[in-house]
């Protein structure tokens, strides 16, 4: 996994709450078994239209966001299925990060897991990046060593973690990771029991 320290990039707003994994990656993409590959189908039911052309006032279709790594959203954010194919592919897109009041506890969770850093702010001050995320030159850090989302405008706030998936975040750990720091012990063990390697 990609460590997170800290992220500046452009940020794009989809001012809407309750927006459910099968918007996020619709079921009739969930064919592959890979976790890359799903970026190009990101709301692609909000994105494209029955005949297959872009949505043209989807904010993800706006040219100037073409470049967007931060996604600002409404309440609840990754609400409805548990499938982990949601953060494969707002990750896959291109976004290090999702802000928003608040996000379901499965997407959240599945997103940490996988280097996506959600980031929940107080509903004013979601309220406020949307607006400024509508300037064409407008950048956005996300802080994670620090807890903090600030732009050069005076925006400033700071957000809480849980410190072992900081941690796992900072230094590039997924689960895999995390169970590779004990191979040593591992190999110890099936040595030990006559497990073959």
């Amino acid at each position: 996994m990609e460590t997170f320290t800290s992220h500046t990039g452009k940020p794009v707003a989809i001012d809407r709450a309750n927006i459910d994994t099968d918007q996020i990656i619709p079921k009739q993409f969930l064919k592959r078994i890979e976790r890359s590959g799903y970026g190009e189908f990101l709301f692609y039911d909000w994105r494209i239209n029955s005949n297959g052309t872009p949505v043209p006032d989807f904010s993800l279709n706006d040219p100037k966001y073409r470049s967007a790594s931060i996604l600002i959203a409404g309440a609840n954010f990754g609400c409805g299925s548990s499938r982990e194919h949601a953060p494969w592919s707002l990750y896959d897109y291109g976004f290090r990060s999702v802000i928003a009041p608040s996000f379901a506890d499965i997407f959240y969770n599945n997103s940490l897991k996988n280097g996506l850093l959600p980031v929940a702010l107080i509903d004013s001050q979601v309220a406020e990046l949307i607006e400024r995320s509508k300037d064409d030159d407008y950048r956005l850090t996300v802080d994670l060593q620090n807890q903090t989302v600030k732009d050069n405008d005076g925006f400033s706030a700071s957000f809480e973690i849980d410190s072992f998936r900081k941690d796992c975040l900072i230094n590039g750990l997924d689960d895999i990771g995390l169970t590779l720091k004990h191979a040593e012990k591992i190999a110890e063990y099936e040595k030990r029991h006559g497990i073959a390697a």
